[in-house]
């Protein structure tokens, strides 16, 4: 049995090569994320007889990734991925003329308005209460509960809490069920915010790869056996950034194998609902044991303003829940509470109005793109962005030479667990088609710039959020 690294490596394909160029293919796998910081390498000899080479070549090629900080070796430690230095991200424009691709979000829904007004009345049979609403509105958690049971996952409102939205939510989770110090899985890119939330609740990370064709679910079920960690955050549908969706098949062993590891799993929906042409839904992971607890909002499908969303879990984690909340929040805003119920019954014009505008934005990237050499759009079927690839890892150069072009743009390792995936870079499909094309030539113009060496220094690149 071949290990991990030969085959990403492919044996055949580095039959022959030079100490050098092994130490390249295993720094561009590192770069992409297909081999994760933290995840041991075969021991030199190991290696040596997988690939057929001397144990001299394969000592070599661990001595050039050790001098350029891509792996660490300890003495009865083994040898596992390391990285150089650390990612740095985008700072805050302040430019009125730049466009904004750290914001993948469409702007509100035609019928926020008229949902807006037919909520005033039922707001206005409030005033009487205290205006508190710590689980939610009774209708608007039994819409959000008839929504999961639509699709396949049995739900009373009693499994439900109203958040001011999928953020608050997952703090809230991990506020209740957190354990510093314990280990959680995360997927390899994914949403920045919630790697930030769980680290902030003493998490140590274990990441695992996704790209725009799926899970490496080998991967990820030896994580879950060898780790046994105590939470695992997943986004199964339209991935927050490569658009994958986690196939039938692989749902119900993911979730058996993490509840045989005791692992909570948390599975963020915000982009369920952003199908284009998919042509297929699958099952919810929450079909899969009670040990699934999932997030979800309303801001992708009616408007980020509007704070609006929920958790779903089993009663027990909910009153858990429901201790722990007062201590930081009192309730979700009644308002938007009542606009959500009224929206909540238009989902089938929400949807439709959602696939039309994302396929245009699919449209107008895909068209941009076609103007930049040696960037790959992939195939997206719905979400929030596309996850593309520049064939280098210049990620970070671009997000800075696109910074001088008024366009601020996160670069690929803003998605990690810190500083690989320099290959990649989302692209909101989320604007205008017109707003789009001028992003895609100044995207096209810092590409240029690139190209032609014409970058600042990567020490000028502060944070920013993502969304």
């Amino acid at each position: 049995m071949t290990s991990r690294l030969v085959d990403q490596l492919g044996a055949q394909s580095v039959a022959g090569a030079t100490a050098a160029a092994l130490a390249g293919r295993i720094r561009a796998l590192i770069l992409d994320g297909r081999l994760t910081v933290g995840e041991r390498l075969p021991s030199e000899r190991a290696l040596a007889v997988e690939l057929r080479r001397s144990r001299s070549t394969t000592t070599r090629v661990y001595d050039l990734l050790e001098g350029d900080g891509y792996v660490s070796r300890r003495q009865g430690g083994g040898t596992r991925v390391a990285l150089p230095r650390e990612y740095v991200s985008p700072r805050e424009h302040e430019d009125d003329s730049a466009i904004d691709l750290s914001i993948a979000s469409m702007d509100s829904t035609p019928g926020l308005y008229d949902a807006t007004v037919r909520s005033l009345p039922r707001l206005a049979a409030l005033r009487g209460t205290s205006g508190y609403s710590l689980r939610g509105m009774p209708e608007l958690r039994d819409a959000v509960a008839q929504r999961f049971t639509e699709r396949g996952v049995p739900t009373t409102a009693e499994e439900i809490i109203i958040t001011s939205g999928a953020l608050n939510a997952l703090n809230l989770v991990l506020a209740t069920i957190g354990r510093r110090g314990e280990r959680a899985v995360v997927e390899q890119p994914t949403f920045p915010h919630a790697l930030e939330a769980i680290r902030r609740y003493g998490y140590r990370l274990l990441p695992t790869p996704v790209d725009v064709d799926g899970w490496d679910t080998a991967h990820l079920s030896d994580l879950l056996l060898q780790s046994r960690p105590h939470v695992a955050y997943l986004i199964p549908d339209f991935h927050n950034p490569t658009g994958a969706t986690l196939p039938d098949a692989d749902r119900p062993l993911i979730a058996a194998m993490a509840r045989n590891t005791g692992t909570q799993l948390i599975v963020d929906e915000t982009t369920v609902e952003l199908d284009i042409d998919r042509g297929w839904r699958p099952l919810p992971l929450a079909a899969f044991g009670p040990h699934v607890i999932t997030v979800g909002s309303m801001s992708k499908i009616a408007w980020g303003g509007m704070r609006i969303g929920w958790i779903r879990a089993e009663r027990s984690v909910i009153s858990r829940l429901l201790a722990v909340r007062p201590s930081f929040e009192l309730g979700t805003a009644l308002l938007e509470q009542c606009i959500a119920i009224e929206l909540l019954t238009e989902m089938p014009a929400l949807t439709a109005h959602v696939r039309s505008r994302l396929a245009a934005g699919r449209a107008a990237v895909a068209e941009g793109l076609e103007r930049i050499d040696g960037v790959r759009m992939p195939q997206t079927d719905g979400g929030l962005s596309a996850w593309v690839d520049l064939g280098a890892p210049v990620s970070t150069m671009l997000s800075l030479a696109a910074r001088e072009h008024g366009l601020i743009l996160p670069p690929g390792p803003r998605f990690t667990t810190g500083g690989v995936l320099e290959r990649r870079l989302r692209i909101p499909i989320t604007l205008p088609p017109a707003r789009t094309d001028e992003a895609m030539e100044r995207l096209r113009l810092a590409w240029t710039d690139v190209r032609e060496g014409e970058v600042s220094q990567l020490d000028a690149l502060p944070r920013a959020a993502v969304i």
